[in-house]
């Protein structure tokens, strides 16, 4: 069973991101590219992380080995659901310096065939209202720009961030 205790965000007042990214894979291949050690490192090259591609399963990703635990990065963030080839969703946490760092939101990406490869779609949701949340959201709005960028970078060809 998965421990949504610290999901803070139900129903349909919870606000959310939309991000979109077009990459040239198939479906399969950008969905592969989010699932496993193997595929995270080739394109997002965290510092360490820890996916085991099964409801409950980790999805950490650490940014930093040297941080305190609980720090390091998605620490404690689990595989809610997928569909091979179509979607992926987990949950996820705020950075270690915003207050709600305890809290988890929850990610759900989409993988669709288009004309130039795959259409991928990232919903970040979960958040409520307040300073916090807002600061929370704000983050996360650069930070996913950010991530598909890498994403879309990795089949393009393009290693300028290296």
């Amino acid at each position: 069973m998965i421990d949504t205790t610290h999901i803070a965000g139900s129903g349909p007042q919870v606000r959310s991101l939309i991000k979109d990214t077009e990459v040239a894979a198939t479906p399969d291949e950008a969905w592969s590219a989010w699932v496993s050690v193997e595929g995270i490192t080739a394109w997002w090259r965290p510092a360490a992380c820890n996916i085991d591609l099964r409801i409950g399963g980790p999805f950490e990703i650490l940014f930093s080995r040297d941080a305190p635990e609980g720090e390091r990065g998605s620490e404690g963030c689990r595989i809610l659901s997928y569909v091979p080839g179509e979607s992926l969703s987990f949950t996820w946490n705020a950075p270690p310096h915003l207050p709600l760092r305890s809290v988890n939101t929850w990610v759900t990406l989409t993988f669709a065939a288009s004309a130039g490869g795959t259409n991928v779609r990232l919903v970040h949701t979960g958040f409520l209202d307040g300073p916090d949340w807002d600061d929370y959201l704000a983050y996360f709005d650069s930070a996913w720009t950010y991530v598909l960028g890498l994403l879309k970078d990795h089949w393009s060809g393009d290693r300028s961030g290296d």
